[in-house]
């Protein structure tokens, strides 16, 4: 028989499943982007100077630095990010947001939040959503 941790474990797992497929479709064919390429932009966006470097941004996602290499490339490519060296020490490198990342960060944000709302908006009281939140925030770690 399950426990009751297993349990919660797994529905947290599924729900991030069933949203992750909600959203993706919407990101790819509106956006051109994928969900971790949006979760990516939004460490971006949230950072001071729209920036972080590589290993930072890896620690953020909870993947190597390499995937944030492999996931970097194409969106240099495409003008949402880009390479910036540091100021004063030319061995550091960050990934920054340029302003067309920042401008298609917005447009998928606004995708994301009316998926929320779909989500969200229905058969959940105020009172619930806000315990939702503090509760999934003591999970991860982020009060806020």
């Amino acid at each position: 028989m399950e426990n009751t941790d297993t349990r919660n474990a797994f529905r947290l797992l599924q729900a991030a499943d069933e949203i992750r497929a909600r959203i993706s479709g919407e990101f790819s064919s509106i956006h051109g982007i994928s969900v971790n390429e949006f979760l990516l932009m939004r460490h971006l966006e949230s950072a001071p100077l729209h920036r972080l470097a590589r290993v930072e941004l890896a620690r953020r996602m909870h993947v190597n630095a390499s995937t944030v290499t492999r996931m970097v490339a194409p969106m240099e490519k495409i003008g949402l990010l880009e390479r910036q060296s540091h100021e004063r020490d030319a061995r550091l490198s960050f990934v920054a947001l340029t302003d067309t990342g920042r401008t298609r960060f917005g447009e998928a944000q606004a995708t994301f939040a009316k998926q929320a709302g779909y989500i969200f908006g229905n058969g959940w009281s105020k009172g619930e959503l806000e315990n939702l939140s503090d509760m999934l925030g003591r999970v991860t770690g982020d009060p806020a």
